[in-house]
């Protein structure tokens, strides 16, 4: 699905006013993280023409073994970022934990998509929620925390069962506890570190869908198929595309998406993360400012992956097509596959058309996202079955639950 919502558009056959000359291929692109998305990132932008400068605080990373360069910082050096960021055409994100400051320091010498500003939006809840509710998206009631008295405020207003997370710097499950009754909250406070936290209700949904999506520069944007999101102790296990749903709620899912893509004004990548609840109803669960797990699978099935998505918005270039070719799903490999030794991936593989990818990481532990499997297959029930036979063939001992 794509949908331009430029206002600025100059005479017909001219950019809108003030849009960015596209950088073409050669120019010399910056991932900020270097990480399993940076890496894609990377891989992407190679096979397109394009030189790669990784820029983060650790050496031994995935994206490393795919880069021209790689650029050791201190995060909150922002006189070391602008300086990386003067040698470099473009700047974009591999994942959002870092200072918007860092974002705004490279911006003050180079491109950087997406802006700081959507950084500093989206990389806290609480911020987050206050930008969902001034432009008017439905999310679970909620309410920012500072205080104890404030938690109990809050679960006068919105009710228990309820979840309670950190503002900042959270994911996979970190940072939240839920609640049920009144007597858990003075540990939870206690164990979340009792600082800003926010409080959502408990949505009753009956699945949970991500649409990534990519605006321009040009403020055109286009949403990918929502997937189906499967979770496995607060983690993603499984996401596969098209979503089992009806044709309205996934055209309104992607309408959704680029709305809010158009109101941070992004130029990149994002994830939207929905609910959808018993009744039909879509309530925005997350943004995340950037490729996400969920997408990987497009890396096969769509037209153009995410990752492509990414390197065209960032630079300027007209963004590629979303179609799915065909059903798909994708199975994250955990570190817990590893606890007797490396998987067997000749077993995997030989389940037809499954595809390995592993992101090169130095170590595994439980719950660390060590590589994904894809399938496509005529059906998403087809291509479900054909990820979750190759990881246990993968590991046929079964694992033991934490």
């Amino acid at each position: 699905m794509s949908l331009s919502d430029a206002s600025s558009a100059g005479p017909q056959g001219q950019p809108p006013r003030g849009l960015e000359r596209p950088l073409l291929p050669g120019a010399m692109l910056g991932v900020l993280g270097g990480g399993q998305l940076g890496a894609m990132f990377a891989m992407a932008a190679r096979r397109m023409g394009y030189r790669v400068t990784v820029i983060s605080d650790a050496a031994d990373v995935p994206a490393a073994r795919h880069a021209d360069r790689v650029e050791l910082v201190d995060y909150g050096n922002l006189e070391q970022l602008a300086a990386v960021a003067a040698t470099i055409d473009a700047v974009t994100f591999e994942f959002e934990n870092v200072p918007a400051e860092a974002g705004r320091a490279m911006a003050a010498v180079t491109r950087v998509h997406p802006s700081p500003d959507v950084l500093a939006t989206t990389q806290d809840r609480g911020r987050e929620k206050a930008f969902l509710s001034r432009h008017g998206f439905d999310a679970a009631p909620h309410r920012l925390i500072t205080s104890h008295e404030e938690l109990l405020e809050a679960v006068e207003a919105v009710g228990l069962p309820a979840v309670l997370k950190t503002a900042s710097f959270g994911y996979d499950g970190r940072g939240q506890l839920r609640l049920s009754d009144r007597s858990q909250l003075d540990a939870a406070w206690e164990s979340l570190g009792a600082g800003r936290l926010v409080l959502e209700a408990w949505v009753d949904f009956t699945m949970e869908l991500s649409v990534v999506v990519a605006r321009g520069g040009d403020a055109t944007a286009a949403a990918f198929t929502p997937s189906h999101n499967a979770h496995a102790r607060h983690i993603l296990d499984v996401a596969s595309c098209p979503a089992a749903i009806s044709e309205e709620v996934a055209a309104q899912a992607q309408e959704v998406a680029c709305r809010i893509a158009a109101a941070l004004d992004l130029v990149g990548v994002a994830c939207i993360e929905f609910f959808l609840t018993r009744d039909n109803r879509l309530l925005v669960n997350e943004i995340a400012p950037r490729p996400h797990n969920s997408g990987h699978l497009t890396i096969e099935a769509a037209a153009t992956s995410q990752f492509e998505q990414q390197v065209r918005a960032v630079c300027g270039l007209p963004l590629g097509a979303t179609d799915p070719m065909s059903p798909a799903a994708m199975a994250n490999l955990l570190g817990d596959l590893w606890s007797d030794g490396e998987p067997d991936w000749a077993a995997a593989l030989a389940v037809p058309g499954v595809r390995l990818h592993l992101y090169g990481k130095a170590s595994a532990r439980p719950g660390r996202k060590m590589g994904h499997l894809t399938a496509c297959r005529p059906t998403v029930d087809e291509a479900i079955a054909a990820v979750i036979e190759a990881r246990r063939r993968a590991c046929p001992q079964p694992l033991t639950a934490e």
